[in-house]
């Protein structure tokens, strides 16, 4: 004789949250979100940063120096438009204010654009002088709160499911 095992009901909610379709995007081109393309970008260049300018500590080439200022300004500057679209998500979508994971993803990426900021006008016309300590340090936090909002980022997506494409609950890949 088989038992039907007992299902906690912490898994029949997660069932019932799984088959949420989600809420599309309000930014998005032929129905994908632009929001998580575009955040690449920013992610990218402002994480190589650290890279540079741990090159520039081990080797004292100016060049590292240079690479790591114009990352940060590339980073800037997709930074902001990824901010605007994702701000578009945060105003118009209320499950994304409904969510510790919306707000600590939108105030965690307002610190990144900050520090961000501020490292690069330190290195404004001093590209090799900034860096070691403080711009070294900079890049490190930003790496590092990234890291964080990127993960908060993507809570919002997989789990609660906000900016996808939703099936439906018959949907079967």
């Amino acid at each position: 004789m088989t038992q039907t095992p007992n299902i906690p009901p912490v898994i029949e909610s997660d069932e019932r949250e799984y088959r949420d379709s989600g809420v599309p995007s309000t930014v998005a081109i032929a129905g994908h979100p632009f929001h998580p393309l575009i955040v690449t970008f920013p992610i990218a260049f402002l994480t190589g940063a650290l890279g540079t300018d741990v090159g520039y500590w081990l080797t004292g080439d100016a060049f590292w120096a240079r690479a790591s200022f114009w990352l940060i300004g590339a980073g800037l500057v997709a930074g902001l438009a990824a901010a605007i679209t994702g701000m578009l998500d945060f105003v118009k979508i209320d499950r994304v204010r409904e969510h510790q994971a919306g707000w600590i993803h939108m105030v965690g990426n307002i610190a990144v654009l900050s520090l961000s900021l501020i490292s690069f006008v330190l290195r404004w016309g001093n590209q090799t002088g900034a860096i070691l300590p403080i711009g070294l340090v900079l890049s490190l936090f930003v790496a590092t709160l990234i890291g964080i909002t990127g993960w908060y980022g993507a809570e919002l997506v997989y789990r609660h499911k906000i900016a996808v494409i939703g099936y439906g609950s018959n949907h079967r890949p």
